[in-house]
């Protein structure tokens, strides 16, 4: 049923000068699924990532959310209407404690732009669910720790956390597991299938073993 695909891309193609870095891919991504979109290097998958969100504007093909069109949408729209991503490299602000970095997130909720100039107290109100979201990525006993200071796999929960903030219906986890070591390999995996209840997640991941333990379909970029 038509419903039931929440993302849907049709001869979705990027050509560069010379050069064509995602070409004619139909993808449907089922709602509530952990779909992974695999392929070697440079076979376009964050290319295609940048398309679904208009960090880069399409060649041709269309891009569809909820069966609503948005090949045309600013960013910024696309973000509103509920697709959020994560990158391959960490996006943190490293100076702001983890609770900080959250709140930074959650600004939006109070209704204005970003308030970098105002005291931690004005903030004050978005502290529960910043502290509800930390809880939903294990990282409570972290509030207070400066975010240069943490693991790198508590880096990238952490950044979940603040994806997760803006109310995403469709999450775009990029290499979401990339440099880590096995535990905190095994500890980001078991976090991305419990933050996917009630949502679903387009992930790029080159860790087989991950893809194969959580992902509901497989999609493969040549």
């Amino acid at each position: 049923m038509a419903d039931d695909i929440i993302l849907e891309t049709r001869n979705l193609t990027k050509e560069f000068k010379g050069f064509t870095a995602v070409d004619d891919v139909s993808l449907r991504v089922r709602r509530g699924h952990i779909h992974a979109l695999i392929g070697p290097n440079g076979a376009g998958k964050t290319t295609c990532f940048n398309l679904l969100t208009r960090f880069l504007t399409a060649t041709k093909g269309q891009i569809l959310f909820n069966n609503k069109d948005i090949t045309g949408v600013p960013a910024a729209q696309i973000a509103r209407r509920g697709i959020i991503r994560s990158f391959q490299i960490s996006a943190v602000f490293p100076h702001l404690t983890v609770i900080e970095n959250v709140r930074v997130g959650l600004q939006r909720e109070l209704g204005t732009t970003f308030h970098f100039w105002k005291s931690a107290a004005t903030l004050s109100q978005l502290n529960d669910r910043a502290m509800q979201l930390l809880a939903a990525v294990d990282l409570t006993e972290f509030a207070d720790t400066v975010t240069v200071d943490l693991p790198y796999g508590r880096k990238r929960a952490l950044e979940i956390a603040t994806t997760l903030g803006m109310e995403p219906e469709l999450m775009l986890l990029d290499e979401p597991t990339q440099g880590m070591g096995h535990e905190d390999v095994q500890r980001v995996t078991e976090l991305i299938k419990k933050v996917s209840a009630g949502r679903t997640i387009l992930m790029v991941e080159h860790n087989m073993s991950v893809v194969s333990g959580i992902c509901d379909r497989i999609s493969v970029l040549q």
